[in-house]
């Protein structure tokens, strides 16, 4: 009997010890949500799903990341207001709805504040210079952290039902605005009557005649088939958007080093291979607006100083909500 005991015992310590063990390794192992409101195909979804590849890849499967894109999880505005709490891990949110959580981000709304010529000068300073430790010190107020700082892309105001050609067309169009002061104070200055949408909504908002008109890039109008519904389009790059990916604070705190490392530094590199396969992406969204029968008016040089002209007062209004250091840090990007 006490033999039998013995060999009891040992099973028994056996089989704690190895219950023991596999609960260790499944304790190392991490699981991120995300959550983005992009369509499939898009170059911001397709950045975030190379940084799952590297982060999974990297950490040799112990960090799993969940990709919850296309609205699946609510708006940018939603999504990042549960990474706030910490319900959710990471979210993604245009630089224009950004506002809604630090005026700090207002400052890429202003009209032509950046120019696709100096993009590389802009993409530095936020990446490994002052621009961006500006930034991540006013997302550490919020309790977020920045992890990528995705290409979205030049806006382009986009009609269901009337011609735009010039800068007179766009008046008294309903326009599709974000909820940014400086979106809409844009659009009024133009004449349009801006009606904050969220992203989700804003398809079926075309369809029933909510709005008549948008303005955003070519390639995500594409990839969310808004093409089905435009028949106008202008090349007015009146506004550089990014898609930008934060992490609850306190969660990344609490990572182990190694584990913030590797985060940070798959973002970087996603970063660089989202950033590579935009224009690309954007040539093409053209060609399938040619394709789809959609005519776009492409502005001459003198058709656009008016644009930056009309839009310039605009920067006037939101002088003192945009502190001067931030404006001069952007500024500096662009010489």
């Amino acid at each position: 009997m006490r033999y039998f005991g013995k060999k009891f015992m040992v099973a028994a310590l056996t089989v704690g010890l190895i219950a023991g063990a596999a609960a260790s390794a499944q304790a190392k192992k991490l699981t991120l949500r995300l959550g983005h409101p992009m369509a499939p195909g898009n170059n911001v979804t397709l950045g975030y799903e190379k940084l799952k590849q590297l982060v999974e890849e990297r950490s040799g499967g112990k960090i799993k990341v969940q990709l919850f894109g296309n609205a699946m999880l609510g708006s940018d505005r939603v999504t990042m207001e549960s990474t706030q709490r910490g319900t959710l891990d990471m979210a993604s949110a245009s630089s224009p709805n950004m506002a809604n959580f630090s005026k700090a981000f207002m400052v890429f709304d202003l009209p032509y504040v950046t120019s696709p010529e100096h993009q590389k000068n802009l993409y530095a300073a936020l990446d490994s210079g002052p621009l961006g430790e500006y930034l991540a010190a006013e997302c550490e107020k919020i309790n977020l952290k920045p992890i990528m700082y995705s290409e979205y892309g030049y806006r382009n105001f986009v009609s269901t039902k009337k011609e735009i050609n010039t800068l007179a067309d766009l008046k008294n169009l309903k326009v599709r605005t974000t909820a940014s002061p400086v979106e809409v104070a844009v659009a009024a200055k133009l004449g349009m009557n801006p009606t904050p949408i969220a992203w989700g909504e804003v398809y079926t908002a075309l369809q029933q005649g909510t709005v008549d008109a948008e303005g955003n890039t070519f390639s995500l109008l594409n990839d969310a088939k808004h093409t089905e519904v435009l028949k106008y389009a202008i090349d007015s790059a009146h506004n550089y958007s990014m898609h930008i990916l934060l992490m609850n604070k306190k969660k990344f705190d609490s990572l182990p080093a190694e584990t913030q490392e590797l985060l940070v530094k798959a973002g970087k590199d996603a970063l660089d291979y989202q950033r590579s396969i935009t224009a690309d992406l954007e040539v093409k969204a053209n060609e399938a607006f040619k394709a789809q029968g959609i005519a776009i008016h492409n502005l001459t040089a003198e058709e656009r100083a008016e644009f930056v002209e009309a839009t310039k007062p605009v920067w006037a209004q939101f002088t003192s909500e945009i502190p001067a250091e931030l404006m001069t840090l952007v500024e500096n990007t662009q010489k």
